[in-house]
């Protein structure tokens, strides 16, 4: 996939994660009523994403426009290499079909950013849920972790896209970015700003492995 943001010859990708400026999990205001008196922890899993994808401190990744569809069925697995320069932090990887910018019969809908499939990995659990430990500082590291089941059929025309953050509040506790034992126990300051890394460059580059369910070939 093609990031946002201009191809870089360090191949990685980078933003600011701010515990003081955390991604919400929808845009501010957020209303306790919708426009039609549904809550909005109804429906936010299914919310336009582009007020997360305009911020600096969320990556964005994306194919081209479709030729032809592209059916999921089972867990995406985010496949991340990255580095902080923290000795802690969150990774929200959020799978996303973009919409064409005009849609027809629904121009609402032109250009929507729907959520497929997201989740979240701490940290200081990328080895194990059992034994936390701290993030060496600006060392690459593995964040390797499945998204919950999908089955959606990528239609042609759309795109695919990932989006990387680190933070999406108050769905998740701010994470304070420097290792502590007990983060409810967590110190104003140990909560600091950390520079992530995302690598989306060479033989050791970032993904998400898409269950494809590839079309039967009938017999002759």
């Amino acid at each position: 996939m093609n990031s946002n943001t201009a191809a870089a010859p360090s191949a990685f990708e980078s933003y600011v994660s701010d515990p003081a400026k955390p991604v919400p999990y929808l845009p501010r205001p957020i209303h306790i009523e919708g426009d039609e008196g549904e809550t909005n922890w109804q429906t936010w899993l299914v919310s336009d994403q582009r007020d997360a994808a305009a911020r600096t401190d969320v990556l964005s990744f994306a194919t081209p426009a479709l030729k032809d569809a592209v059916k999921i069925s089972g867990e995406p697995v985010a496949n991340l290499v990255a580095s902080t320069s923290g000795t802690d932090g969150d990774f929200v990887v959020k799978l996303l079909d973009v919409y064409p910018d005009e849609v027809g019969r629904e121009p609402k809908m032109g250009g929507y950013q729907l959520m497929i499939s997201a989740d979240i990995l701490r940290g200081r659990y990328r080895d194990s849920f059992s034994n936390p430990k701290a993030i060496p500082a600006d060392q690459k590291q593995v964040y390797r972790f499945a998204l919950p089941t999908a089955n959606h059929v990528f239609l042609p025309g759309h795109r695919i896209m990932v989006q990387v953050q680190s933070s999406w509040f108050p769905v998740y506790d701010r994470n304070p970015q420097s290792y502590v034992e007990n983060i409810f126990f967590a110190k104003p300051a140990d909560y600091r700003k950390a520079t992530i890394k995302i690598f989306d460059g060479g033989s050791n580059a970032s993904f998400v492995d898409l269950p494809v369910v590839r079309a039967a070939v009938a017999a002759p």
